[in-house]
């Protein structure tokens, strides 16, 4: 996800090219050409990857519930894999899932977005249910980062024992020397690095799919494994055998739901030429390539990926993979970062310290607290696992959880926000939810083998986020009783009841809304009996949209008095963007605040919170020391809202919760 550009959004979810005038065809092919290749470096690392373990996990001799090697059942893994691969990515993702936008942004934060109440025809309730379904689709996501690099990696790294099997020891250091590097240049930014991602996927999915085709031609009859009979013959004539299978399968489908995120940044039409033109055909070469050497040598098993290269390739290819799985790991890294930063802007999590990466390029974010936990915890899963295959028991649960709620939604807002034919809804739903749900299921009976990790990681991350909700909420109606009504306190200041000395200069203060009075304010006025001739009062508001026009920035409200230099601005930002205080302020109209205001010389009054565990029933007594435990890696506000700190005051105040 670090490849965001900063075109507009086109209305089929696509990104408008930009061209100069003057440009021709030849120039908008090029920047068209430009964001498929890009995607191809973003978007498909995690899937284009997935043929490293897929196969080798399926027919895993020590898995608990194994999978016999023998012709026809190596036809039906093949042909479950083709057809799961079609169904979920091609059909639930690039055809279906894509077409849903929030101004041009996909991902399943994004439609949260849309099943908010006012969006479509459905109660309160009722979203408030799907909003949470959806943010547990996320939080499984943070579970799916962190499972990514390690089993990504870790099997690229593992091709080494196929080149040299004296090489076996030195596999989970080499594993976590690259991921440590991998986490530590983060914070450098991705923007150099990522336009050589573009490059090196090309030449992967090139090599994977000529050495599928190398391998087919060893064995044509495994393109018979395209039809769907071998598939449902497989699954209903060895039910027992191939629905534990369906838990090694879904691993050729994990990365899907990066199309989806990634739709903002690359735009719809970039993302589904490069699926279907290069990597849909590679991978699925690559499969049937693994499954005709399977058959020739069951002995191949061990390692179907690296056993296709001849031997004079495999060490260039181990090579070529561990930059591939960088890549891949580089991606839900990223991805992770946007999803918490979201989540931040949408208040399911405090504010988090984000540092932009690039100048040029908007979606480049770096969240430290978001690297290190995710460092700490793919370490900790390389020497736990300490080897691919163990860990592909763990991988599906996540993927297959976020696939379902995604459909789920989809198909929800289908019928509420676009008004799509019940029957047709109906239909569809029932057809993939039932696929989902198959996935689900199988990779449930993997839980004691691992699959409770993501799961536990998802649940560790749906609480703390619902927990931080529900505890803003109670802190908010908490702070509006002790700050009152903005206007009264307003109209006190003009029936003059209290002698207040206005002094020279401009003063800016950070509010949560327009209706109540700051803290800061209300104790320079109560305490120290001084206003600002000009006194800007500023609430941030974040809207369920990516961006804001710098048009509709901010709102001006004069509460009632035109000549008195108080005001009450409200600065509006997209969940993806980062507030910047004194950029909102220079968008002001002279003419309603009574002259320009002296921002280069403002003084800037900040509110602060601290919070305590009290007797109040609002929330379980686990619940209140877990939100005022997250309250603690709140970021610092002055640096987030851009407030020069020599002119920035800080008031606290205390809030039992």
């Amino acid at each position: 996800m670090a490849d965001r550009r900063q075109e507009s959004g086109s209305d089929d979810g696509s990104v408008r090219v930009v061209k100069a005038r003057g440009a021709g065809a030849g120039a908008h092919e090029t920047a068209r050409l430009a964001l498929t290749v890009g995607a191809l470096g973003v978007v498909f690392g995690d899937l284009g990857t997935s043929p490293l373990y897929t196969l080798q996990t399926v027919f895993n001799p020590d898995d608990p519930h194994p999978v016999p090697v023998s012709v026809r059942n190596v036809y039906g893994v093949v042909s479950l894999v083709f057809w799961s691969i079609t169904i979920i990515v091609s059909v639930t993702y690039v055809l279906l899932a894509m077409r849903a936008d929030n101004e041009g942004e996909g991902g399943i934060m994004a439609l949260i977005t849309l099943l908010r109440p006012g969006h479509g025809k459905r109660g309160p309730h009722t979203a408030v249910v799907l909003t949470g379904l959806g943010i547990f689709g996320a939080s499984l996501f943070f579970g799916d980062s962190i499972i990514t690099p390690a089993i990504s990696v870790l099997s690229a790294v593992e091709g080494l024992k196929i080149v040299e099997p004296s090489l076996g020891d030195a596999v989970l250091p080499i594993t976590a020397a690259i991921v440590v590097t991998l986490f530590l240049v983060q914070s450098r930014g991705t923007a150099a690095v990522g336009r050589v991602f573009g490059p090196v996927m090309v030449l992967w999915f090139t090599a994977i799919g000529g050495f599928g085709i190398a391998g087919i031609a060893d064995h044509p009859e495994i393109l018979k494994a395209i039809s769907p009979s071998y598939a449902l013959g497989f699954l209903f004539g060895h039910f027992g055998t191939a629905f534990f299978s369906l838990a090694a399968v879904v691993l050729a489908v994990t990365g899907a739901e990066a199309l989806y995120a990634d739709m903002g940044h690359f735009g719809r039409r970039s993302i589904t030429r490069a699926w279907l033109f290069l990597v849909f055909p590679a991978c699925i070469l690559s499969y049937f390539g693994q499954g005709a050497r399977i058959i020739a040598d069951t002995d191949n098993i061990s390692s179907p990926f690296f056993l296709l290269v001849p031997g004079w390739g495999r060490l260039p290819m181990v090579l070529l993979a561990t930059a591939a799985t960088v890549i891949a790991s580089q991606a839900v890294i990223t991805g992770a970062y946007s999803v918490a930063s979201q989540a931040a802007g949408l208040g399911y999590l405090p504010r988090l310290r984000i540092t932009h990466t690039s100048e040029s390029t908007i979606g480049q974010i770096y969240v430290p607290l978001i690297n290190w936990v995710l460092l700490a915890s793919v370490l900790t899963l390389i020497f736990a696992f300490r080897t691919s295959t163990q860990l592909a028991f763990a991988y599906g649960t996540a993927v297959t959880g976020t696939i379902t709620i995604t459909t789920l939604l989809f198909f929800y807002a289908a019928r509420t926000n676009w008004g799509t034919p019940l029957w047709l809804v109906t239909c569809g739903a029932t057809a993939l939810l039932s696929v989902d749900l198959l996935f689900v299921a199988a990779n449930l009976t993997k839980l004691i083998h691992g699959a409770w990790l993501p799961l536990l990681i998802g649940l560790t991350a749906f609480t703390i986020m619902t927990t931080w909700q529900h505890g803003r909420r109670t802190v908010t109606a908490e702070r509006a009783q002790r700050e009152g009504s903005l206007r009264e306190f307003v109209d006190h200041l003009h029936r003059k009841e209290t002698p207040v000395l206005q002094v020279p200069g401009t003063a800016v203060f950070l509010n949560r809304d327009r209706h109540t009075t700051p803290l800061a304010m209300r104790a320079n006025v109560e305490h120290n009996h001084v206003r600002h001739d000009q006194v800007v009062i500023l609430s941030i508001q974040t809207e369920p949209v990516p961006r804001v026009q710098s048009g509709e920035r901010v709102i001006i409200d004069d509460l009632g008095y035109t000549d008195d230099g108080i005001i009450h601005v409200t600065a509006r930002y997209g969940y993806m963007e980062t507030p910047d205080v004194p950029g909102a302020l220079a968008l002001l109209d002279p003419a309603r605040t009574e002259g320009p205001l002296a921002l280069d010389e403002a003084t800037y009054f900040l509110s602060t919170i601290e919070l305590r565990p009290g007797k109040a029933p609002t929330m379980r007594p686990w619940r209140k020391r877990l939100f005022v435990a997250t309250s603690y890696i709140t970021a610092d506000a002055a640096e987030h809202f851009g407030l020069p700190r020599a002119r920035t005051i800080i008031m606290g105040s205390n809030i039992d919760v």
